[in-house]
């Protein structure tokens, strides 16, 4: 769980940045948005496939650019 404690001098909105900040870095809400639908093993295996796939033509483009 996430907390952020409000300092003496400190701002609402400077703590709601600290914790916006640290919500986004523990990788809250990618959670969230992966787990808000059920996805069937086969969606899953589908969709690590297509992302095995993308992986693979970024680096490919990347050795590309790299070489010129």
């Amino acid at each position: 769980m996430t907390q952020v404690i409000l300092g003496e001098q400190e701002t609402l909105e400077s703590a709601l940045r600290r914790f916006k900040r640290r919500v986004s870095r523990a990788g809250i809400f990618a959670d969230m948005k992966k787990n808000r639908h059920y996805e069937t093993p086969a969606e899953k295996r589908k969709r690590k496939e297509d992302d095995r796939r993308k992986e693979r033509s970024r680096k490919r483009f990347s050795r590309k650019t790299n070489q010129m």
